[in-house]
């Protein structure tokens, strides 16, 4: 299921935790075009947001990512992305707990999976635990509602679990220099 754009951006989808504070953090990365927040690779079509925080769905709570390679590469992007999960943590980030808060990186380019997977890869390398960060096709992604998209800009100090000194600085990098 390869999605094709014509205005040579790149789509990947990026899951880690509550959706709202990685939307806000990836959103401020120079190249990201933009961002979607939604649930990805459940069972159930069209799911709510109670829906998958209440019910077994079996979606994750992701962020669908439109990117310009030619400004940030793939790798690049992953290699921010995880500055912002803890990568061994199984069905949690942060205080929020439960299988739609698991970690993800979902293509629909199979070059993408290449990409993410060496990525992957490269970041257990210097761990010592084992990731619990899933690399695998899209399956399905459903927009959630309109109140969750961009929640942070329209609740400035809303719940995050992603530092705010954190979105601060990414604002700031040249994901080119990104290790």
């Amino acid at each position: 299921m390869m999605e094709e754009k014509k205005d040579g951006l790149k789509r990947i989808y990026l899951a880690g935790g509550c959706y709202w504070g990685v939307e806000k953090y990836v959103s401020c990365i120079r190249g990201v075009a933009q961002t979607q927040v939604g649930f990805a690779n459940g069972t159930v079509a069209n799911p709510t947001y109670w829906q998958v925080c209440q019910n077994d769905t079996g979606h994750a709570e992701t962020v669908l990512v439109d990117y310009d390679p030619a400004v940030l590469p793939l790798d690049k992007l992953l290699a921010l992305f995880y500055r912002i999960i803890d990568p061994t943590a199984v069905d949690r980030q942060g205080g929020d707990v439960g299988r739609q808060y698991r970690t993800g990186v979902y293509y629909t380019d199979p070059a993408d999976g290449q990409i993410a997977q060496a990525s992957l890869e490269a970041l257990a390398s210097r761990l010592d635990k084992p990731l619990a960060v899933e690399c695998c096709p899209l399956g399905c992604f459903y927009p959630a509602e309109q109140a969750h998209q961009h929640y942070l800009d329209k609740t400035p100090g809303g719940y995050c679990h992603v530092p705010f000194a954190l979105i601060d600085w990414v604002k700031t990098v040249d994901p080119r220099t990104v290790e």
